[in-house]
This record gives structure tokens, sequence and C-alpha cells, in this order.
């Protein structure tokens, strides 16, 4: 890759905030913050080493104690979390980064060991169809969920503004709504998920409800142009995928058009796994509709992602895994160094410094 590649060219999200390049770090789930959930210096060091990216996005954050549903993974409810991202956001900017916090509910994908014997909650009372989760007791079969009250959705969305507003007291530059890969917000979108008869549900426009509420109550507290979120249409991890999805989505990028969103990020790639309930929306179909920066993300090569941008589907490119074993990826792509090996599974969650800040950098033959 040139130097002149369009990834590496620098990208303004709305004229708000200005990306030295379109690399961005997606979130990605490490759960290195312990049993109080609290952001620490290893976890500034992971994060500032990674800094050359565009924009980083930061692994999925919960929003409130209920919206747990992964071991050590951090929270943004309280104010020593609030505190530990500070530190967190102070390094990647003191390395010239920009970085989101991604916000988090894990809705029914949980289980009542995280939450001292409560039910995990969803929109409708529907299991889960999964091998099993992995709780502070060990693997767990998952529950049938509560489902969420009137006044719970409430409470709920309102847990969401002040997670956005810590998140802003804590110097994030913005923050991204994660409305995918079958967590809460995703369960409310979908029809497999969602078979409530009130307003939140029965159709595609009451499904979009829930998410609508969370981005209008996450604009008192974040500018509408550091905001972005992200959903999965074509994806079946947490037991997801609706036939009528391209109907469900197109709707909701049509709705999130008309806000002046950072940017959409779309989970188009299918490395992640694949429904296979119809044909696969692509970036394409979301540029039909929706005219804001758009993000891709799922199995990009540096190859791929390039003609991406080249060809107008994508403004911004997110690499995951990559990102893991090279904490210099952009260096290693704008000098066509080779990267290094994909770091192993049983690094990727939880743990210490192995495997999360020990990869080095690449040191060219002198």
């Amino acid at each position: 890759m040139s130097k002149n590649s369009p990834l590496l060219k620098p990208f303004s999200l709305n004229k708000s905030l200005e990306l030295k390049n379109r690399i961005v770090m997606a979130p990605l789930t490490r759960g290195r913050a312990g049993i109080d959930r609290l952001p620490n210096g290893l976890m500034a060091d992971y994060y500032s080493q990674r800094a050359s990216a565009g924009l980083i996005i930061s692994e999925a954050t919960v929003v409130s104690k209920q919206a747990i549903g992964w071991v050590d993974s951090p929270g943004i409810y309280n104010e020593a979390q609030m505190e530990g991202w500070q530190q967190v956001v102070d390094a990647v900017h003191d390395a010239g980064g920009v970085i989101f916090l991604q916000l988090w509910h894990c809705g029914r994908a949980s289980h009542s060991s995280f939450h001292e014997g409560e039910l995990p909650v969803a929109p409708s009372a529907i299991k889960l169809n999964g091998e099993s989760i992995q709780t502070p007791k060990g693997k767990e079969e998952y529950e049938v969920p509560h489902e969420l009250t009137l006044e719970e959705i409430k409470a709920t969305v309102n847990d969401y503004q002040k997670a956005a507003r810590r998140a802003m007291l804590a110097g994030f530059d913005g923050v991204e709504v994660h409305a995918a890969n079958g967590y809460l917000i995703d369960q409310f979108l979908q029809s497999k998920t969602n078979q409530r008869t009130d307003k939140y549900g029965g159709s595609i426009p009451n499904r979009y409800r829930f998410l609508d509420e969370i981005l209008q109550a996450v604009m008192e507290e974040v500018s509408v142009d550091r905001i972005g979120v992200r959903l999965a249409p074509n994806g079946v991890f947490n037991d997801m995928g609706s036939t009528d999805f391209r109907e469900q989505f197109s709707f909701v990028a049509e709705q999130l058009d008309n806000f002046s969103l950072a940017y959409l990020h779309v989970m188009d790639g299918l490395a992640f796994g694949f429904h296979e309930l119809g044909e696969a929306m692509t970036l394409q179909d979301f540029r039909k509709v929706f005219s804001g920066p758009l993000m891709g993300n799922c199995g990009y090569t540096k190859e791929t992602a390039e003609q991406a941008i080249i060809d107008k589907h994508a403004d911004l490119i997110a690499f995951g895994r990559p990102f893991i074993s090279n904490p210099d990826l952009v260096e290693r792509f704008t000098n066509g160094w080779p990267l290094a090996a994909e770091a192993p599974v049983e690094l990727w969650y939880g743990g210490t410094e192995e495997g999360y800040v020990d990869f080095p950098v690449y040191k060219a033959d002198v």
C-alpha cells in the first residue's frame, strides 16, 4: 500500500472531528477491567499503543449493572469507572489519538449469575438459543429473560443518557451506540426477538422506537455529530437473524439519516456469521438510504478496505482482530510491512498483559 492510499487520507466526521486516516480500531471486548469493571492503567497502555488509528472505538462498555453480561468487561455507570476511563482517554490523547466510547447493554445475552439471581432482561421473554454463556460461576445455560415493562424501558433509556454524560466528563471524543450483534437494542429491532404488542413492538417503526429514544436521550449529553451507531443486519451472533431483516434495517438507516450522526457503523462482512435469511445487505444498500459517513467492518483486508473507499461504498473501515497482534497496524499498512500472525483465541478475552500489551511493533531490517 502506498502512502497515497485512500485509507491513509484524512477524513472529517461531519466537519466536527478531523481524523488523520480512515482506519478505525473496531471495538474489541478484551475483559481486562476486573470484577469492579474499572478501566485501568493496563487498558490505558493497550489503547494508547494503537492511537495511530484515525479513530478508536472502545470495547463495549456497560451502561448499568443490569446491562452486564460479560466477565470483567468495563462499565461507565459510576464515578470510579468514569475516572478510570479518564486515564485511558488521556493516554490516547497524549499519543495523538481520537477515541469514542461504545455504550452497551447485553439484554438477554446475559445470566442471573451476573445479577444476584435476577433474570437478564429483553424486549420479550424469548430464550437465547445458544450452547452456554461464560459467567462468574463458569459456563451456564441461557435463561428465559424478563420482559421489560414500559417503566423499565424508560429507566434503561435513562441509563444510556447517564452513561453518555459520564463519557463526556471522562473526555471521550464521542460515543457509539451499540445496536448490533444480538444485544439489547438489536433485540428490540429484530422480529425474531421482539414479539411485543405495545408501542415497542409489532411493526418495523415500533421496533425502532427504543433505539430512537436512546439516541434522543444521548443527544441531551453529546452533540449529535459526535454520536455513531452500530448495526449488524446480516449477523447470526447471539442467535439473531429475522426474515424481514432487509426491510427492518433499511428503515432504521432511513431514520438515522434524519440525524447528522458522526457515522453509521455497519457489520457488512459475513466473517462473523450469516443467518442466510435472504440476500446479505451490503454497504451499497445502506448508501441508498443513508447519506452520512459510513463505516464498514468485518473481515476486511487492507486491499478490500482500500477498494471499498475507492468505490465510495465506505468512508471508513474498521479492523478488529488485526489490531490485537498489530498495535502498529496503521504503520504496517503505510509501509507495506507484513502483519503479525493473528493472536490465538485463548488470549483474546480476559487475563493480564499477556496477549494484550506485549505485542511488538514491526522492526525493519537495518
